[in-house]
């Protein structure tokens, strides 16, 4: 008689990505129901933070069904669409960053026409494509970009093959340089209006020196925590080799989880508007229908 197989031994850094995906789900979904709940938090701002969200969101939600399919139903069909699930979370969360980075750039690059129907089209346009890609992206080990079937041509990451591990690695570095590219943008354009605040009222200020100061350390901060995040993982994806220990794969991919608990902190808890939803959707501390003050991407 045939014997049920034997259960798999429990890996403690398996448990660490369900825990991080238990942390990344919680976070997330507070700041959707945030989001939807609030009439007021429908600016195209507030809708590229929701898109963010959501992706870390299902990015959660996949690292715990993954350990759940890992340990409880083990079968390679539902892993590999795990993986795939996995993929487009992840991808459409770094897309959303790249599409918050473009965000911040033309509200400050076109701030007299940022608020205009042209600028809704864009971020919709932009999160229409944003989430195509990652959905492509999701599915290619889904439609037989595999390595179930030739064990030499798996990566680091099974069952993803090489080739599909390199392609999302060059498109992540694609997509820093882009963000790096931007936010050098914008810190020259945040002390140029520095610079023309001061020359019209023909001294430099304490404050205006320490408000820039601090514009340009939070920028650095965002594009810092991004690449310490995700870098380590993207480039052992690239020089690794599947016959490698296990851990080193481990070691690098729960620092990118990371990146997905960390985004709600600096783009939605940090914003007085969500703070203010919060409260009310969670105490009731304030009424219903109350009143915010409009705010431009570079305040979030």
């Amino acid at each position: 008689s045939s014997r049920p197989p034997a259960p798999a031994a429990l890996n403690p850094w398996d448990v660490m990505l369900c825990v991080s995906g238990t942390a990344i789900a919680c976070e997330n979904a507070l700041v959707v129901a945030i989001i939807c709940y609030s009439p007021a938090l429908r600016t195209p701002m507030f809708v590229l933070v929701g898109s963010l969200a959501t992706a870390d969101l299902l990015a959660g939600l996949g690292l715990i069904l993954n350990f759940v399919f890992q340990y409880v139903i083990r079968s390679e069909t539902v892993s590999l669409l795990t993986v795939g699930f996995l993929v487009a979370s992840f991808a459409a969360s770094v897309s959303s960053l790249l599409a918050i980075t473009v965000d911040r750039y033309l509200s400050l690059y076109n701030a007299l026409t940022y608020y205009s129907e042209r600028t809704v089209l864009c971020i919709h346009t932009m999160l229409a494509g944003a989430w195509g890609v990652s959905l492509c992206l999701g599915l290619l080990p889904v439609l037989g970009w595999n390595c179930l079937h030739d064990r030499a041509a798996c990566s680091v990451v099974r069952p993803l093959t090489k080739s599909n591990v390199t392609l999302l690695s060059a498109s992540f570095f694609l997509i820093f340089l882009i963000m790096l590219h931007l936010y050098i943008e914008i810190c020259k354009i945040v002390c140029r209006h520095a610079h023309q605040i001061a020359l019209q009222q023909h001294f430099l200020t304490a404050s205006h020196y320490v408000a820039t100061k601090k514009g340009v350390s939070t920028l650095a901060i965002i594009l810092g925590t991004f690449g310490a995040s995700w870098l380590p993982f993207a480039i052992y994806c690239v020089v690794g080799d599947p016959d490698y220990p296990s851990v080193y794969t481990y070691a690098t991919l729960l620092p990118a989880t990371y990146n997905s608990m960390i985004n709600p902190i600096i783009y939605a808890y940090r914003n007085q508007e969500i703070q203010r939803s919060m409260w009310v959707l969670l105490c009731g501390c304030f009424q219903a229908k109350v009143s915010f003050r409009s705010r431009s991407p570079s305040d979030v």
